[in-house]
């Protein structure tokens, strides 16, 4: 079954609003993915019909993770406000008002708060980022809000392409994003790794 006819059966079997999480490691292409659906189901239901929540617009900011001492491995679980990302979607799953939630600018490297609407109208949201799945304090607190949870994984080398192209186009020079790679996305990837088995689909994008 594929993601979009497993959301369809979901939407088809209630007329509660549902939450789809769309989670992965670095590189795996979740957000390609969750934008896909967002966009496919907005056809369908309107845009009043779907919402979008990207985990990455929880990143702490670069001023405080240099104060805490966090910036050299911005993306691990420790360097996002878990806490908000979870009182959030606790009010996206109340589906009763229109709620705003922050996105991510990848230009400037900082989250920007009050940029996505979720509306009260949504029957679908889309919630996409590393760590839906993990078994650790706040973000434990995630999983059981989703009404299905989709892993995406994709080959470590085509990852690592991915990511080095990622990086690079960030400016980072060529070095600077393998030694990236190496050091916080890989450790990073191996967390999201052990997050597969709490998952109803996974989807190879190799």
């Amino acid at each position: 079954m594929s993601v979009a006819d497993a959301i369809d059966s979901l939407l088809a079997g209630t007329d509660a609003r549902v939450i789809v999480g769309i989670t992965g490691p670095p590189g795996a292409g979740k957000t390609t993915l969750a934008r896909s659906l967002v966009e496919d189901f907005s056809t369908r239901l309107g845009d009043a019909g779907v919402g979008y929540v990207p985990m990455d617009g929880f990143h702490l900011s670069n001023a405080i993770l240099e104060r805490l001492g966090r910036r050299h491995r911005k993306g691990a679980p420790d360097t996002f406000d878990a806490a908000g990302f979870v009182a959030v979607l606790r009010r996206v799953a109340d589906a009763d008002h229109d709620v705003y939630a922050p996105d991510f600018d990848h230009t400037a490297g900082e989250p920007i708060a009050g940029s996505l609407l979720v509306p009260a109208s949504a029957r679908l949201v889309v919630v996409e980022g590393n760590y839906l799945g993990l078994d650790a304090p706040h973000w434990r607190e995630v999983r059981p809000l989703l009404d299905l949870l989709v892993h995406v994984d994709a080959d470590t080398e085509i990852r690592g392409e991915r990511l080095l192209r990622r990086h690079v186009a960030a400016g980072k020079t060529g070095a600077q994003a393998r030694a990236w790679i190496e050091s916080v996305d890989e450790p990073n990837a191996a967390l999201v790794a052990q997050t597969r088995v709490r998952a109803e689909v996974v989807v190879d994008n190799s």
